[in-house]
């Protein structure tokens, strides 16, 4: 029986990894860029710190 709660543990562990690794992406692609940003138009130029 110990080899399959061994198993188990391993699943919850893999999908725990899986799931924080999507979230981290998702969070990283969502996340606002920091810096300086430039904006050029027909009312001149614009400077906006993030």
């Amino acid at each position: 029986m110990p080899i399959n709660r061994n198993v188990l543990v391993l699943a919850v562990a893999i999908l725990c990894v899986a799931v924080g690794a999507l979230g981290y992406k998702v969070y990283e692609k969502n996340r606002e860029p920091k810096g300086v940003q430039l904006n050029i138009g027909a009312g001149g130029i614009s400077v906006e710190k993030k």
